[in-house]
């Protein structure tokens, strides 16, 4: 899927000045029962429209997106994973649009977020106010598990393939059906590696400010603080799965010299009693 979105997105030149839909991107947590509001992407407010043209001339992948294929994310095909009372949620053709977007930029979930907040561009294709503060990372994971409950980890995929083979960009017989749950998997792997550095730099912090001479004598400190320093979902993650699987290895290592320090004979009980331990 992400092969074919970027190689047609690519191919466009310049965006057209035509105005789109509308609704505000302000997202809410789920709390309990959501339910769905079937609007489609929002109207572009005039001056985001504005500053995204005069800051991206000739469009970027986030502007294509939205102007070439707005009518791929649409609400309606998620209507079945949505209840019809409760707490209206975020429109799930809105976070389908920002958990193709993710994937393509190679962002977790907390990077995706921030890139709501600060990217003019995708302001333009989430149909944002330039103030909006955007939505919680947390509504993006969320999104993720209720179409996987529901069946529905192609319906973006479908559509997007529906609509390259009406407009003639691809042939029967292809492999792009191969990838169609890739997106949903892809992204779920750059979450849980951001999770598991983040639990090594959570346990670290604890023990610096609780025992921070026991944990001089246990591990090498300035390595671990040059690894562990900034906060993991500030990276950007590496591109190549080898690296990834690298990264994987390396926090798994250091957790387990975390714990093997910790429960070690001589360690005070207290130590191993600390919450992020």
């Amino acid at each position: 899927m992400a092969t074919l979105l970027l190689n047609l997105l690519r191919g466009w030149g310049r965006v057209r000045d035509d105005r789109l839909w509308s609704l505000s991107c302000r997202a809410a947590v789920e709390v309990g029962r959501v339910s769905m509001r079937p609007v489609g992407l929002p109207e572009i407010p005039e001056q985001t429209v504005a500053v995204a043209r005069a800051a991206f001339p000739k469009g970027s992948l986030a502007i294509r997106a939205r102007d070439r294929l707005a009518g791929v994310f649409a609400d309606e095909p998620f209507a079945g994973a949505f209840g019809v009372r409760g707490a209206p949620g975020l429109s799930p053709g809105v976070l389908s649009l920002v958990t193709v977007l993710q994937y393509c930029e190679g962002l977790t979930d907390r990077q995706a977020a921030g890139m709501a907040v600060r990217a003019i561009d995708w302001k333009y294709a989430l149909g944002m106010e330039l103030k909006d503060t955007g939505f919680d990372a947390s509504v993006l994971s969320r999104f993720r598990a209720r179409l996987a409950d529901n069946g529905m980890e192609r319906v973006v995929f479908d559509r997007l393939l529906e609509y390259c083979k009406d407009a003639g960009l691809v042939g029967a017989g292809g492999r792009q059906r191969t990838d169609s749950t890739y997106v949903l998997s892809a992204v779920r792997d750059l979450n849980r590696l951001e999770l598991a550095g983040e639990s090594v730099r959570a346990a670290l912090e604890a023990l610096a400010t609780a025992a921070p001479s026991w944990l001089a004598g246990r591990i090498d400190v300035a390595e671990f603080a040059e690894r562990y320093g900034p906060r993991v979902d500030g990276w950007r993650m590496p591109s190549s799965k080898t690296k990834r699987d690298r990264l994987v290895l390396v926090f798994g290592q250091d957790a387990l010299a975390l714990c093997t320090a910790a429960w070690a004979a001589d360690t005070p009980v207290w130590i191993r009693e600390i919450e992020a331990v």
